[in-house]
């Protein structure tokens, strides 16, 4: 039997309930999708017969969703993205080598960012690399992953600017953080730039750990004009493909193909001269 100090702790006792204080103690609570949302659908509950169960259950359903989105719009704030590039807008049919189910697959993520496994993309400038790492990363933020995108030469700049402040083990653990890290454009970075040990630190670190989508203009074989030494070019090389997929975008340039279509006297502007001209013509 309850004793009168239990009945006195019961929480669904009998309390006073000052309705007026509801805006505060959502706000207490931090719940702004309720806070905004509750009066419109305890009208329709009431209106409906809402058992009270649905009525708060569809409230918090409300108050998580929107607070995904919001999750959702912050780290793609953070990730630094470059606008535009989404996996819609990639033109697969002008990469024949890069298979689009592949692509989606990875955009899933799962298993292969769970390992820390890498994807390498190779292939002269303009034919995409940096598109379709910023379209995936996308997809992937929006599948709840956290990823940043940064030029290599930029990152390698924060690193060296960390270490020479005593900070390096702080920003790698900024970076841990990031469950896909993508490097763009590896091969503008300098053997005779000051520190790109740094570089190496960084791909040791995250080694079946945490994920990198490199972009590449140079094949494996140049990559000792990036790394100070060849036993740490070997040494890089060999921890990123251990685990990873990789992309060879051997194709003719996508800017240069538009900026020859583009052209005077190109085809295509013909083409268009000669529709005009019919036009006129009717």
């Amino acid at each position: 039997m309850m004793s009168t100090a239990d009945q006195g702790r019961d929480p669904i006792a009998p309390i006073t309930v000052d309705l007026a204080r509801l805006p505060e103690l959502l706000t207490a609570l931090r719940l702004p999708t309720i806070a905004r949302l509750w009066a419109q659908l305890a009208e329709r509950s009431d209106r409906e017969g809402w058992p009270a169960a649905r009525f708060l259950a569809t409230l918090l359903e409300l108050e998580l969703a929107e607070r995904y989105q919001r999750r959702i719009q912050r780290h793609l704030q953070e990730a630094e993205l470059p606008v535009g590039k989404s996996l819609t807008t990639f033109d697969f049919a002008s990469v024949p080598t890069v298979n689009m189910s592949q692509i989606n697959a990875l955009a899933a993520g799962g298993s292969w960012l769970d390992k820390g496994a890498n994807i390498l993309a190779f292939g002269p400038p303009g034919v995409g690399k940096s598109h379709l790492s910023a379209a995936l990363g996308r997809a992937l933020v929006e599948k709840g992953y956290r990823v940043l995108y940064t030029r290599t030469t930029d990152l390698v700049q924060r690193l060296q600017a960390a270490r020479r402040d005593l900070l390096l083990e702080s920003l790698m653990d900024k970076l841990d953080k990031y469950d896909l890290l993508i490097l763009d454009d590896i091969s503008y970075v300098r053997k005779d730039q000051a520190e790109t040990s740094v570089l190496f630190e960084l791909i040791s670190a995250r080694y079946e750990r945490r994920s990198l989508f490199i972009t590449a203009n140079k094949p494996f074989g140049q990559w000792d004009e990036i790394f100070p030494d060849k036993a740490m070019t070997v040494a890089a090389i060999d921890r990123l493909v251990h685990h990873a997929v990789i992309l060879e975008i051997n194709t003719e340039s996508y800017r240069r193909k538009t900026a020859v279509s583009r052209a005077p006297g190109s085809s295509s502007t013909s083409k268009t001269k000669k529709s005009t001209q019919d036009d006129s013509d009717e």
